[in-house]
């Protein structure tokens, strides 16, 4: 009999496609997320799944899935999936990292530039009927041209970011765990500094870093505090890396001049002292959200499941060592 391939979620078609090649699909066309009840019954018979964020793949779940031998994210971060129980098991968890760095820098950006020139805020004031006429200082925001930009975490989307910058030339700090290799952050024109250090000087924060435990509330009250007063701070990675109570204080202080937010703590529910804040822009989880790049994001998912489950090795394994 075919190995059998649970589908979470609805998913682009072609992702679909590419796993009835060669096995029996058990497709959720759906956008509901399933209930653990349903994760439980489905996985009792599936040799693979292919799951999103929004799917809680816990210990206890795998425990309960004898036949499983790979969990497939359609995402690149996976902290919503026990990676050690499935190593434990011999479970294969792959990811979907590279193929969603460009649109995930692009709204990076879009981000910055709402932010520094009050985009969202001006289209309210226009679209509520309160323009009556131009004066010298209605909506005035900041330039990008010569300010400082932090990236905080220096992989593949952090680069595309300071790639952006140099277009609008900004000077860049990044902090990260290792420097970049001489040649590249020479190219990038990139300064690695501590986190304090571009916390101080930039005009700018943005996050680009892994959710984990070390990562958790990386930015809190403390390194509020330090930031530049008046700067901005740029989180397109994971929400629980910003404290988000501290962060709403720190706006309504005016110690910083605004924020642009795709992701949030407990999505899809947003902290309501940022909803009350006129200089925040909020985007519901849309850093990957191109119809090319979702698609990769969906057929990429698709080829690391079937290549598990043919016995081969995955692009993109999260536990190596489990493979043989």
């Amino acid at each position: 009999m075919k190995p059998r391939v649970f589908v979470t979620r609805k998913v682009y078609p072609q992702a679909v496609a590419i796993l009835q090649e060669d096995f029996i699909v058990d497709y959720r066309d759906t956008y509901e997320v399933a209930d653990p009840d349903t994760l439980k019954r489905k996985l009792l018979l599936a040799d693979g799944i292919v799951c999103q964020l929004t799917d809680s793949i816990t210990a206890e779940l795998l425990a309960l899935a004898p036949k499983l031998k790979v969990v497939s994210q359609v995402a690149v971060g996976y902290d919503n999936i026990d990676v050690d129980a499935a190593t434990a098991r011999g479970i294969v968890v792959t990811n979907t990292p590279g193929v969603l760095t460009e649109s995930t820098a692009d709204l990076t950006l879009a981000l910055i530039l709402s932010v520094a020139r009050r985009v969202p805020e001006a289209e309210r004031y226009l679209r509520c009927g309160s323009w009556k006429r131009w004066d010298i200082d209605l909506l005035a925001g900041i330039d990008l041209n010569g300010k400082t930009l932090g990236i905080v975490g220096m992989g593949r989307i952090g680069q595309a970011v300071a790639r952006r910058a140099q277009g609008f030339s900004m000077r860049i700090l990044y902090s990260a765990p290792t420097p970049l290799p001489p040649a590249l952050g020479d190219e990038l024109r990139a300064q690695h500094v501590p986190l304090r250090m571009l916390l101080q000087q930039s005009d700018f924060v943005t996050l680009h870093v892994p959710y984990r435990e070390s990562t958790h509330h990386l930015i809190g009250v403390d390194e509020l505090a330090v930031m530049k007063r008046g700067a901005f701070l740029i989180n397109t990675s994971r929400g629980s890396i910003v404290h988000e109570a501290a962060l709403v204080a720190a706006l309504e202080e005016k110690m910083l001049s605004g924020a642009g937010l795709d992701v949030f703590e407990h999505e899809p529910k947003v902290h309501q002292g940022l909803l009350a804040l006129d200089n925040v822009v909020l985007l519901p989880h849309i850093g990957s959200a191109t119809i090319a790049t979702r698609t990769r994001m969906c057929t990429l998912a698709a080829e690391n499941c079937a290549a598990v489950l043919k016995g081969e090795r995955p692009k993109n394994p999260v536990n190596p060592g489990v493979l043989r």
